[in-house]
């Protein structure tokens, strides 16, 4: 297998796991708030595919992500923003399925993205200092930033749906 190949099943649990955890998810515990700082399960959710979507587009391919062109408006969501800032978290109400139809369209121009790269492209730098993680790779940002993001969302929102009483892995 290679680099490119291990890096798409990364990605691709990701979005499965993500999935899996939100499949049950009622309106009302995606908009509950919880104690303490912690954000609401529909902003975690937004999050995810927000910050998938300006990392691939936006950020490696240098292009516009989809939240600012062919998704804008259609999310429920003002002012999309891949960083999850506590007030912006708390004022969302989002669209769960449109979440997840946006979900499945970032993931599917992701593999997209995916498609076109070589073990050879993983190693080109990419400045991230902006946002304090200096110079880093493709490679870096897929495995960290997309997939284990990808992996650390399901894991909020099954947290989050556990102190609500619910189930959140599914096994």
């Amino acid at each position: 297998m290679n680099g490119v190949n291990a890096i798409r099943e990364g990605i691709q649990w990701g979005s499965e796991i993500l999935e899996m955890v939100m499949a049950d998810v009622t309106d009302e515990q995606a908009l509950w708030a919880p104690p303490g700082l912690a954000n609401p399960i529909g902003a975690l959710y937004a999050h995810a595919y927000l910050s998938a979507d300006g990392l691939v587009n936006a950020l490696l391919q240098g292009g516009a992500p989809f939240y600012a062109t062919t998704w804008s408006g259609k999310l429920g969501i003002e002012a999309p923003q891949m960083q999850l800032a506590y007030e912006w978290g708390r004022a969302l109400t989002p669209d769960l399925a449109g979440l997840r139809l946006y979900g499945q369209a970032v993931m599917a121009e992701v593999y997209l993205y995916l498609d076109k790269l070589s073990d050879d492209d993983l190693d080109r730098e990419v400045d991230l200092s902006g946002v304090g993680l200096g110079t880093r790779t493709v490679s870096w940002v897929l495995n960290a930033l997309v997939a284990g993001h990808l992996n650390e969302m399901a894991g909020e929102v099954s947290a989050l749906k556990g102190v609500q009483g619910a189930r959140g892995y599914p096994f």
